[in-house]
């Protein structure tokens, strides 16, 4: 019979959030095996972790994509810290999981975790699992899977990943491998919304002008000025909101001269083919996802309340 101490109940606690009796009970039925008691407790249903973890901020993680024959998926899974992002076990599930999006095309997040994981659980169950081992919060976050001819990149550690996709008849030259990673690594340097003009919703547009209008009635100088002059100022201010939206009329960061659009031109003059850009995907880790500051000074004064 194993002796189970303090130590060991506090230490499955923290990988599940389980209160400390039903950790010492199941400890003490798997005779001091954290794995076989971590099994234990999620056999009898105690999530309690689970319903503590939907509180906790899970902003952290990884991007990570994979290329098998003409399809290509990426990925965002979120945990709490870099320090489980960088963990091997975690980042083995989750080019698990890009396995299974390609070979099951999921359509969405729900489908994805109610795909099999393996012989044994789901996605869905394999995640839970992970969340008991790892004692964060893990979350699959979203996913894009692209038939066809890409271009990928990642940035650092998977803070920032990039598919883009093309349609052209030039792909099996060497050139146009090196213009589609240029292509990969503008969309990952600046976030860019519409690929093009024509992508732009009507409703942003005007929304755009209205501000731009009131911007011009707010400026003493500008404000006297003709209707018809205060619209053509609009109009010429708006092509900027494009340069900064749209992948194909922003600024080519290798060639401050020449549009991304030009670049394609160009490129695709150069090789003697056709080159269009179809459709990219971005994602930033974190990306929107509002970090929870800590007080530790006010969480101390917590804790040795009344002591």
């Amino acid at each position: 019979m194993a002796v189970i101490t303090a130590k060991d109940v506090a230490a499955l606690r923290a990988k599940t959030g389980i209160g400390m009796m039903e950790c010492k009970k199941a400890l003490v039925e798997a005779d001091g095996d954290v794995e076989a008691a971590i099994k234990i407790l999620r056999e009898k249903g105690e999530l309690k972790a689970e319903s503590k973890m939907a509180t906790r901020i899970a902003a952290d993680g990884i991007v990570e994509i994979r290329k098998e024959g003409n399809k290509t998926a990426m990925i965002e899974v979120n945990s709490e810290t870099d320090f489980v992002a960088k963990n091997d076990t975690f980042k083995a599930f989750v080019g698990d999981l890009l396995g299974i999006i390609i070979k099951e095309e999921p359509k969405d997040v729900d489908a994805l975790m109610a795909c099999q994981y393996d012989a044994e659980m789901t996605v869905d169950a394999k995640v839970k699992e992970m969340i008991f081992k790892i004692g964060e919060k893990l979350t699959i976050r979203r996913f894009a899977v692209v038939d066809g001819i890409t271009s990928t990149y990642i940035h650092g550690n998977g803070s920032i990943g990039v598919v883009a996709k093309f349609e052209t008849n030039v792909a099996d030259k060497p050139e146009f491998a090196a213009f589609a990673k240029n292509i990969a690594l503008q969309i990952g340097a600046y976030p860019t919304p519409y690929l093009c003009r024509e992508q732009v919703p009507a409703s942003v547009l005007d929304e755009e002008k209205k501000i731009l209008l009131a911007q011009i009635a707010n400026d003493p100088a500008n404000a006297s000025k003709p209707d018809a002059i205060k619209e053509k100022m609009v109009l010429g201010r708006i092509s900027k909101f494009y340069d900064n939206n749209c992948l194909l009329d922003m600024t080519y960061v290798k060639d401050e001269d020449m549009k991304v659009g030009q670049y394609v031109k160009a490129t695709a003059k150069e090789l003697g083919g056709e080159i269009a850009i179809v459709e990219f995907y971005r994602f930033e880790k974190g990306e929107g996802i509002q970090k929870r500051e800590e007080n530790f000074a006010e969480e101390i004064a917590k804790m040795t309340a009344g002591k």
